[in-house]
């Protein structure tokens, strides 16, 4: 018998992020939705999708009635929604290390974000799923001065879980590179555990992403392989294993994502781990088996940490993403992934 979980999500946001002015143009949510609802592989299809709050998808002062379109929309197409990525970037949203003001606009950006996931789940359409955050700033701005900028960062995570508690909602805080004070595994976990909510906030682990925290891309001292590190199966096992054995207690939420080794970075999105096709023979990942690393307890037994698990893969060129094979593939993986890790 197939496993039932985790549920499998494909993302809305590919269309959106490294798209637009000094790119190629955004990819409306229909049409992500449409590409989404066709995959199939052996009968099986994607279970639901994450979504980002912002235009041109979903607009984060959405009224009523246009999120019950929304509703209505992914209903039709057998659909759910899952996580929900929270606009918490200048402009709309600040630094969680910034001025007061910068602070101020992140959490409220953050209880926008939780009153239209409540909202969801009132429609029927949201049955699980957490809301995605990041520090919203730079390594290079938290660097000078890594003490109290993490502290700052610390507080103004506590308060955004004081108000997604009071909707009943979670966060994920999605470590990459490009993050201040999130920017390598150290720093991730340290700023977690000076938060101390593992309730209420959780790490959302990208394949693709950390798998550049082993190399100590934006975070040198903090590497977890050897200067000259090859991708030996043993080495990169072993690292891995030590990074999983970290962030694996607050994962909250999953992305499943392939990675060669490299950053990228497009549009108004700055450099992190480069997200590569699923079959891409440059990547690094196995990714149905390094994906266990997170999705399993070091006995081999599910954590079942998450309902779903969801395909991240921004940054590829419209013409990749506009073919049907592609999610197919993407589909494929992630089939396998809960053939070999999910649970009944």
């Amino acid at each position: 018998m197939a496993n039932a979980y985790p549920k499998l999500h494909n993302a809305g946001w590919p269309g959106l992020v490294g798209k637009g002015e000094d790119s190629e143009p955004f990819i409306d949510l229909e049409t992500m939705i449409d590409l989404t609802a066709a995959a199939e592989v052996d009968g099986q299809k994607f279970d639901g999708m994450d979504i980002f709050l912002s235009l041109p998808h979903v607009d984060i002062d959405s009224s009523d009635d246009e999120l019950k379109k929304w509703a209505d929309l992914f209903r039709t197409k057998n659909l759910v929604i899952g996580s929900m990525v929270a606009p918490i970037w200048a402009p709309s949203g600040g630094s969680t290390f910034g001025s007061e003001d910068e602070r101020k606009r992140f959490l409220d950006m953050i209880k926008k974000s939780c009153v239209i996931g409540n909202k969801l789940k009132d429609l029927g359409i949201r049955p699980y799923g957490a809301i995605r955050i990041d520090t919203s700033d730079s390594p290079e701005n938290w660097s000078k001065d890594p003490v109290g900028n993490q502290k700052k960062a610390a507080a103004t995570f506590t308060e955004a879980c004081n108000i997604a508690e009071g909707y009943g909602e979670r966060l994920a805080a999605e470590g990459e590179i490009c993050w201040g004070g999130m920017h390598g595994w150290k720093p991730m976990v340290e700023l977690l555990e000076m938060v101390g909510r593992p309730k209420t906030l959780g790490f959302q682990a990208d394949m693709a992403h950390t798998l550049l925290y082993i190399l100590g891309y934006n975070a040198e001292g903090d590497a977890l392989v050897g200067d000259d590190f090859n991708w030996n199966k043993e080495e990169f096992d072993a690292a891995y294993k030590k990074l999983t054995d970290k962030l694996r207690p607050w994962t909250i939420d999953f992305h499943i994502a392939q990675n060669d080794g490299s950053v990228f970075g497009s549009g108004s999105h700055d450099k992190t781990g480069r997200h590569c096709q699923v079959v891409d023979p440059k990547g690094k990942l196995d990714v149905p088996y390094h994906a266990g690393f997170w999705l399993n307890d070091n006995d081999g037994n599910p954590m079942k940490a998450m309902k779903h698990i969801c395909w991240d893969g921004c940054m590829f060129p419209n013409s990749v993403m506009m073919e049907q094979k592609t999610w197919n593939d993407i589909l494929g993986a992630m089939v396998e992934v809960r053939d070999q890790h999910g649970w009944n």
